[in-house]
């Protein structure tokens, strides 16, 4: 599944966007989890969003295959 970044995430994935194979079906927690896994930098952050089909996602929304998921990091402004 093709993911978009944006901001620092873009950074942690090395681009502004990263694969990953077996997350259709899932949860954004268990993707978070994966992201976590496979890109420990993200760990690094006070929080990042996920989007999913132009709305933030909860934790329990299921990542279907075809879905527009994106990985939103904070965003500092003043």
């Amino acid at each position: 599944m093709k993911i978009l970044c944006f901001g620092v995430a873009r950074e942690i994935a090395g681009g502004s966007h990263l694969f990953l194979d077996d997350v259709a079906g899932g949860t954004v927690a268990s993707l978070r989890e994966r992201l976590l896994r496979d890109y420990p930098a993200f760990g690094e952050l006070v929080s990042f969003a996920v989007a999913r089909n132009e709305e933030y996602a909860e934790d329990t929304d299921i990542v279907e295959a075809g879905d527009e998921v994106v990985i939103i990091p904070p965003v500092a402004g003043g």
